[in-house]
């Protein structure tokens, strides 16, 4: 249960005043029902949104809140870096939600396509962690045509980044042609995959991701798109 202001105010529509605001102007409707009472205390379940609207809209999911993003090149996964973020794609009201969204890892400015944003402490922390061997497959576009021997450096699991002492987790490539290639890895290290091709004598000149775990990024969720992720979506991530 929760206080209908708190829950409001912490899914981004407004002050604690605000919201007290749209209480007593008769926008907040339950059950067919409207709301009165800013203090009155209500289930908070899954299916809130089917069940209330603000304003004759259906209200937002309550935390925890998953979603799958399309990232489009040019934007970046920070809310500190400069330039236009994910956060921006989404609606502005989410930026003030608490429990905050957060990236679940983060793809450079210049690299597209699956991105999970959450609010669920856990499950990102699941995804990420080299512990759980939650695979990402990325496509890359090489400068020049690869050698043939890439698969089995990148396979060894002995290739060492410069600037650091531990190895790399096995990982495995699949070319795609002679300047292209699927690369699947399970760590998530800094600018790994560019740093990968860059240490067997290549430049990447674009990246892409197009699968977390066993869940692809589905081909008509266009660039800058997203949509909530499923029961469904969740059980194939880790599957």
């Amino acid at each position: 249960m929760a206080r209908l202001d708190r829950l409001l105010a912490n899914l981004g529509y407004g002050s604690r005043r605000e919201v007290n605001s749209l209480v007593r102007d008769g926008k907040v409707v339950l059950d067919g029902a409207t709301l009165k009472d800013a203090g009155a205390r209500i289930a908070v379940t899954a299916d809130l949104p089917a069940r209330m609207t603000i304003s004759g809209v259906a209200v937002d999911p309550p935390a925890p809140l998953t979603l799958m993003m399309h990232k489009p090149l040019g934007v970046v996964c920070s809310h500190k870096e400069v330039g236009r973020s994910v956060y921006e794609l989404l609606p502005h009201r989410w930026r003030a939600r608490m429990p905050g969204l957060s990236t679940v890892g983060r793809l450079d400015k210049e690299t597209s396509g699956l991105l999970l944003i959450t609010d669920d402490g856990p499950f990102l922390h699941r995804v990420i962690s080299p512990r759980a061997h939650v695979a990402k497959r990325y496509v890359a576009t090489l400068d020049r045509p690869m050698s043939g021997e890439e698969g089995a450096i990148f396979a060894a699991g002995t290739l060492m980044l410069e600037g650091e002492t531990d190895p790399l987790e096995p990982a495995v490539l699949e070319a795609l042609g002679t300047h292209q290639a699927q690369l699947t890895i399970t760590e998530g290290r800094y600018h790994q995959v560019r740093r990968m091709f860059a240490a067997v004598g290549n430049h990447v000149t674009a990246l892409h991701r197009d699968r977390i775990g066993g869940l692809g990024l589905p081909g008509d969720l266009e660039p800058g798109a997203w949509r909530l992720l499923t029961p469904a979506d969740h059980a194939a991530i880790f599957g």
